[in-house]
This record gives structure tokens, C-alpha cells and sequence, in this order.
């Protein structure tokens, strides 16, 4: 292709950029969404993936590969926060591409570490680019899609998380075992720039009632102030917290101990940890969307319905694992303990985007992220502290304390959701 095809083809989708979006935009968006949320989840498993290799490479222990994830989660977190807050104040799609650029490189350059000092660093910075990513793509979504169908949509990206983690990181554990740790970071890294390519041209933010609400002259109030005087939200920020930090540590601690008890290498461990975890989470939050948007439209609290029955199914999925002697064992508690996971992450953020304007949705989104990844750093450095002293199994069982917390404030919260949806304005 020469340089009058190449400037043909952007002149073109500039002018269907320029043009009111087709009818069924909003589920072309889903599928370019989708694509980005998969690498973004993909990137972020590949740690795991190469975990035993990094160990041996750099001369490291588990509690120092746990800090580099702590490292990542609270980093995550809080930008995840600030980035939140500025997708509510910039264009969504230049946010979007942005952090997809941004952790696409940074990813490609893990393999110029040499050290835990090294790793350390390089794997903040993906930490930086993936944190811009979740809170203003979900906006973004609920912009486009109707409360009647917001949580399916949401659901089906949020499929994206699970197919990522999975694929991913056995990918991640075939191309080490085959080539060493750091050629599936450089693998991943060029994707991401393939898939860059393609968004540039056909992602938009111009969602008609999200361009209403930019075009009303009512005064804007801050997202963050909005956010602070709804309890409901907080409520959900809450459980977000407790749930992502004990599926976290279960994800991000499974592969290793298939590894090292038992006995499998790194592509088989992937097959029986991440794998499983999230082949159950694709299916299930699938249904988890599907299922809180039949609840929703009889009551005003059925999504915090699928939420806490998710999250029992989880807690309830990892009491036996001290007793779980065997891979098909193991892979089935994993399998349980992240299907009823899946059905909370289905309708998570359609939750919190129902009880939010859509001014604010991003930096709603953005703190409860912030929170989650919070937790999910204490728990993936304390479950490997804790495991010197019980084993990786008991460790895992003392997760579903965390989860069993979680249901408890979504109960108490349902009250809570009633009113601020009583109080949003326009219809449902």
C-alpha cells in the first residue's frame, strides 16, 4: 500500500468519524472495547504466568514477587482514581487510546529489566497505562447503551477481562517455556500497537446523551463531591474492595501453586489456574449481566441481588481447598470460586453506573477501581506471608472471610441503592 492508499483510508474514516454513528454503534463499540480490554487483562497476567523464571532469573523470593504486585495494584490503583476523574472532563476516546499506547510500550520494555529493582520499576509504569483504561471505558459503554440492556453490555466487555487473563497468561507460559520470560511481554506489546491502529480510526465518544448532557447549561457539579454524599456508592466501592482482594490473591497466587505443588510446568499450571478461573468468570458474568438486568427491571435492588449471590458462591467455592488434593479437584474449587465471582463482575459496574450520573460515572468508577486494587495489593503480598506459616491452600480458604464481608454490605446496602436511584433524575 502506497502513501495515496494510506491517506485514502484515513480521509475515509475521518469522514465516518464526522458523520452521525450508525444505529448499531453502540455494539460496534462493544467489540473495540473489547479487544482493548482483553490486552489489558492479557498484559497483566503475564507476570504471573513467568513468576517461577522471574524467581530463578533475578534470585528473588515469592514475598519480593508479591511486593512487585502490590507495587502494581496501588499504583493501579490510585491512578486509576486520578485518571477516572479526568475522564469525566476530556474526550473518553483519547483516554482510551491514550493508556492502551502508553502500557502497549511500557510492556514491550519489561525485558530490559535485569533486577527486582528493575522489575520493580518497569512494571509500575504498565501499572500507570492499564489504570487508565477501566473507569472510562465503562463510562464510555454506559453512555452508549440504555439501562434496560447496560449491564448485558457491560458484561460482554467485562468477558473480555476473563478471555485476557486466560489466554493470556497460558500464552504467556508457552512462549516462556518455549523462548524464556521476556518474549511474551515483547509479543503482547506489538499486538497492542495493531490494535491501537484500528481504534484510532473507529472510536468515538459522541453518544447523544452524553452530548446532551455536555450541551445542558445546568452547572457541573464535581464528580467526586457527587460521589462522596451517595452512600450507595460507597457501599459498592466497599465491596468491590473486599471482593477484588480476595480474587486477586487466589488469581494471582494460583499459578504458582500449581507450579510448585503440583508439580506441573508453566503452560499446564496456567491450564489449571488462571485458565480455570477465568473460563468460569467468562461464562458466568455473562449470566450475571444478563440475570441483573431481568432483576433490575423488576426491582430497583436486583443487581445488588446477583452481586451478594455472586460473592456466597465465591466464599463458599474456597473453604474446601485445604482438602483438595488433586488437579481436577484444585481446577474444579477454582472453577466454582470464579463462576460465582463471574456474576458479581456482570453487573458490578452497571451497579454503580445506575446510582451515578453520567458526569460522574468515570471517577465513580475510577474510586471503586482505586479501592479494589487497594485491597487486592494488601492480599497479594499477605498471602504468601501467611502461606509461610499454613501453605497456599489454608490461604486460600481465609479469602473467603473477605467475600463473606462483602455479602454483608451489600445486604445492608440494598436500602441504600433504593434511595439514590429514587433520587436520580429522568427514568430509568
Amino acid at each position: 500500500m502506497d502513501r495515496g492508499d494510506v491517506a485514502g483510508v484515513v480521509r475515509a474514516m475521518t469522514r465516518w468519524l464526522r458523520k452521525p454513528a450508525p444505529a448499531h454503534y453502540p455494539w460496534i463499540l462493544i467489540g473495540l472495547l473489547w479487544m482493548v480490554s482483553f490486552l489489558n487483562s492479557a498484559d497483566r497476567a503475564i507476570l504471573n504466568a513467568v513468576k517461577p523464571l522471574l524467581r530463578d532469573a533475578f534470585a528473588i523470593t515469592d514475598i519480593q514477587l508479591g511486593v512487585v504486585d502490590t507495587v502494581f495494584f496501588w499504583t493501579y490503583a490510585v491512578c486509576a482514581f486520578l485518571f477516572g476523574r479526568i475522564g469525566d472532563s476530556v474526550r473518553r476516546r483519547n483516554m482510551v487510546l491514550f493508556g492502551l499506547l502508553f502500557w502497549s510500550m511500557a510492556t514491550g520494555f519489561m525485558p530490559v529489566a535485569t533486577g527486582f529493582a528493575m522489575l520493580l520499576g518497569m512494571r509500575t509504569l504498565v501499572a500507570i497505562g492499564e489504570s487508565t483504561y477501566y473507569p472510562t471505558a465503562t463510562a464510555l459503554i454506559s453512555s452508549w447503551h440504555r439501562p434496560a440492556m447496560r449491564s448485558r453490555a457491560l458484561a460482554i466487555h467485562q468477558t473480555a477481562v476473563f478471555a485476557g487473563g486466560g489466554i493470556g497468561a497460558w500464552a504467556a507460559g508457552g512462549l516462556a517455556d518455549a523462548y524464556g520470560w521476556s518474549m511474551p511481554f515483547i509479543v503482547f506489546a506489538l499486538l497492542g500497537g495493531v490494535v491501537f491502529g484500528l481504534l484510532i480510526f473507529t472510536l468515538r465518544d459522541d453518544a447523544p446523551a452524553a452530548a446532551a448532557a455536555q450541551a445542558s447549561d445546568a452547572p457541573k457539579e464535581e464528580p467526586l463531591r457527587i460521589i462522596l454524599a451517595n452512600p450507595a456508592a460507597l457501599t459498592l466501592c466497599a465491596a468491590f474492595c473486599l471482593a477484588t482482594a480476595a480474587s486477586s490473591a487466589v488469581l494471582n497466587w494460583c499459578n504458582t501453586y500449581a507450579h510448585d505443588v503440583l508439580g506441573l510446568n508453566l503452560a499446564d499450571s496456567a491450564l489449571v489456574g488462571p485458565v480455570m478461573i477465568t473460563s468460569a468468570g467468562f461464562v458466568s458474568v455473562l449470566v450475571g449481566g444478563w440475570l441483573s438486568d431481568k432483576l433490575a427491571a423488576k426491582s430497583v435492588t436486583g443487581r445488588m441481588t446477583v452481586l451478594a449471590l455472586g460473592l456466597g458462591i465465591a466464599g463458599l467455592s474456597l473453604l474446601p481447598f485445604p482438602w483438595a488434593r488433586s488437579v481436577l479437584t484444585v481446577g474444579a474449587l477454582l472453577f466454582a470460586t470464579s463462576f460465582g465471582k463471574g456474576l458479581f463482575d456482570g453487573c458490578i459496574y452497571a451497579a454503580m453506573h445506575d446510582v451515578m450520573p453520567d458526569s460522574a460515572r468515570a471517577t465513580a468508577a475510577g474510586l471503586m477501581t482505586m479501592m479494589g486494587f487497594l485491597g487486592a495489593g494488601i492480599s497479594t503480598v499477605a498471602l504468601p506471608a501467611i502461606a509461610v506459616h499454613t501453605g497456599l491452600a489454608a490461604g486460600f480458604a481465609m479469602m473467603a472471610g473477605l467475600y463473606a464481608l462483602a455479602v454483608i454490605a451489600l445486604l445492608a446496602g440494598r436500602p441504600l441503592v433504593r434511595r439514590a436511584i429514587a433520587l436520580m433524575e429522568g427514568p430509568r
